[in-house]
């Protein structure tokens, strides 16, 4: 029994993806980003798949009794595995040629796991923050979906059959319970654990099961909806809750949650009272709707990979013309991956067996290929300097987890009385690995994740650093800040981060990397003295009178440039005036505050030469990169901050005794 081709769902695909790529290109008009909730798109993808397996399964069960997971697979090999492999194979060479060998590396892994239907658990465990701005330059970090829908595709049959067998006249009870219980944990664990919320199955369920629970009750009722007035009128409510959602959509609404609802609506919407007679059907059926929707796996497929490699390269920035070539590639690009690759694939004419043994050697390729280049360490030797292991930077884990990110805090050295805790964002997170293994005689305590900065929380909860508004992971963080710091006496405080984001009123959130030294706008730079005064120096105030605070100063960012210098490293250039361009008026305040115990470090110290105006990428002597990417330190670069933050210790030890 064949499913009812209905031109209107390849309608929605058209929309969900066209705001998925819109919200990953950061397109901006007169300032303002008009699709900060495009990612919206992705769940758009998942109610309709939902809709689409169920109907599938279900239809098959009810006319012969029986369901064939061998032709249930077949087609998700036909439809998934040709054009996932061919888009990988593409990439490669441009990932040879553009990324450093940390980032070659995790290219590979994120490959491979891939392959392996579950790059989502990869994104969630490496600590990637979806949204951040390192993720737009992890070519695949896309495909975190694909393996939540290819984990439900291995999943629900097996359930599915086991409850229409044994449970039938329970069925739609149990859809209806699986889509609370997992809305309800989306909702939970969205305020708790984030990451894990936006990445796992678990709290993306209920998006599918929203399809599944439309598909049963069209193949049981054998229709959908007959109300001709309800037919007029919900597709028009349904498609304004879907547009709605993805304009206004805020960043830090936590995701997937009841904040997601109106959106998952919209779809049911559309789905289930959608008629030739109403408009939201004739515009969606349209051949422009139609054939965006067509292509629209290929569409994702390719848009994402492409942005990061012109991100990598700095391709597109500031050239209109360029950006207009971009899209118009990546239309062609899948365009061609949908009639050459899509198309003959699924075509039945074309035996299965080719399909199979041509997957199974691709993919074979792929694991040797990207196996190879791990062992490699991401083939150092590409480049003009033999860049060593120093280039890269390792988050902290204990007990196999990751410190950063995680609100379930790591303590070393437990036996220890006194502490050091290390409070702060992604620089902190990158130097906190070095750090912890030259501190013996403290307990030390990393308090770290992407986009944290520290404020007292009696008078401002941490805010995100671009919209600054309230982010339930931030809160999270402050209690635990707050809890650990009420009773600390004696202790030291290394405190600090991209400060330089936190202490403005406005800047750009809407272009990529706006703020960096290359692309800074001074009408966008508002000094908050009123911030810094009211929250951050009377947090300072309060924990010098009982504690040591070690303060950095902003660690430099290097900017998207030596991606696009890549291979010509020794000419790159970043002065000592670009980093004061970013800096110079956090850096005049830091200066200004007189506290007792209050110490200061200012990295560029050691990381910049200021006679020669200078702020070196590489360190020639021991062959190592000083950054790790445009925005964090090095391995390397972590030890000679380190060195200086050690100093401190040291003397504060001799002070104490």
């Amino acid at each position: 029994m064949k499913l009812t081709y209905r031109p209107e769902i390849d309608g929605l695909r058209a929309i969900a993806v066209s705001a998925v790529i819109l919200y990953h290109a950061q397109i901006t008009i007169f300032g303002y980003q008009p699709f900060k909730g495009g990612f919206i798109g992705v769940d758009i993808f998942f109610v309709i798949s939902g809709y689409l397996i169920t109907s599938i399964i279900l239809k098959e069960l009810i006319t012969t009794g029986s369901f064939s997971f061998k032709h249930f697979y077949e087609r998700r090999i036909r439809r998934i595995l040709p054009a996932l492999l061919f888009v990988m194979l593409v990439s490669l060479p441009f990932a040879w040629m553009s990324l450093l060998p940390s980032s070659f590396v995790d290219f590979s892994k994120s490959i491979l796991y891939s392959l392996g239907f579950s790059s989502n658990l990869y994104f969630w465990s490496s600590g990637q923050e979806y949204g951040a701005q390192s993720g737009l330059l992890k070519p695949f970090l896309h495909t975190w979906s694909l393996s939540v829908e290819e984990q439900f595709y291995i999943l629900f049959p097996i359930i599915l059959l086991i409850t229409f067998k044994y449970f039938k006249r329970y069925l739609i009870h149990i859809l209806i319970s699986g889509f609370v219980i997992s809305l309800g944990l989306a909702e939970w664990t969205s305020r708790n654990y984030p990451s894990a919320s936006f990445y796992f199955l678990h709290t993306r369920m209920w998006e599918l099961l929203m399809g599944s629970i439309l598909a049963y009750f069209e193949i049981t009722k054998g229709h959908r909806s007959k109300n001709k007035i309800l037919n007029l009128v919900l597709p028009i409510i349904g498609l304004f809750l879907i547009i709605f959602t993805i304009i206004f959509f805020k960043l830090y609404f936590p995701h997937p949650s009841l904040h997601t609802v109106p959106a998952i609506i919209g779809v049911g919407l559309i789905i289930w009272f959608s008629n030739s007679n109403e408009i939201v059907t004739r515009l969606l059926s349209t051949k422009l709707f139609v054939g965006i929707g067509l292509i629209s796996y290929s569409l994702y497929l390719w848009h994402y990979p492409i942005l990061a490699f012109v991100r990598i390269t700095d391709f597109t920035q500031g050239s209109s013309p360029n950006k207009l070539l971009l899209g118009i590639i990546i239309v062609i690009l899948s365009t061609i991956s949908y009639y050459f690759v899509e198309r003959p694939a699924r075509n039945k004419n074309n035996k299965f067996k080719v399909i199979l043994s041509l997957n199974i050697f691709f993919i074979t390729l792929l694991i040797i290929i990207n196996l190879n280049i791990l062992f490699k360490q991401g083939y150092k030797n590409r480049f003009d300097i033999n860049i060593q292991e120093g280039s890269t930077f390792n988050y902290l884990t204990q007990d196999g987890k990751n410190c950063f990110g995680n609100i379930k805090i790591c303590k070393f050295n437990k036996d220890k009385e006194k502490k050091i805790f290390l409070i702060g964002d992604s620089h902190f997170g990158s130097i906190s690995y070095d750090l912890k293994s030259r501190i013996q005689n403290f307990q030390f305590i990393p308090i770290t994740t992407g986009g944290y900065f520290h404020f007292d929380e009696d008078k401002i909860v941490s805010v995100d650093r671009y919209t600054k508004k309230i982010n339930f992971k931030f809160e999270k963080f402050n209690k635990i800040v707050k809890e650990e710091l009420s009773e600390s006496e004696n202790n030291i405080i290394i405190l600090g981060g991209s400060t330089s984001l936190y202490f403005y009123k406005k800047r750009y959130i809407d272009k990529d990397i706006s703020y960096r030294p290359e692309f800074v706008n001074k009408d966008n730079f508002k000094f908050n003295s009123k911030l810094l005064e009211d929250v951050f120096y009377s947090q300072l105030k309060k924990i010098t009178k009982k504690n040591y605070v070690i303060l950095i100063y902003p660690i430099p960012e290097i900017g998207n440039k030596i991606f696009k210098n890549l291979r010509k490293l020794k000419s790159f250039k970043y002065t000592y005036d670009d980093y004061l361009s970013v800096n110079k008026e956090v850096i005049e305040y830091f200066d200004s505050i007189k506290l007792d115990n209050l110490i200061k470090v200012k990295p560029t110290e050691v990381l910049c030469d200021k006679n020669n105006n200078l702020c070196p990428v590489i360190d020639f002597k021991n062959h190592s990169l000083i950054f790790s990417d445009p925005w964090h330190p090095s391995l390397k670069g972590a030890e000679m901050i380190n060195d200086l933050i050690i100093k401190e210790i040291e003397k504060i030890e001799l002070k104490s005794n």
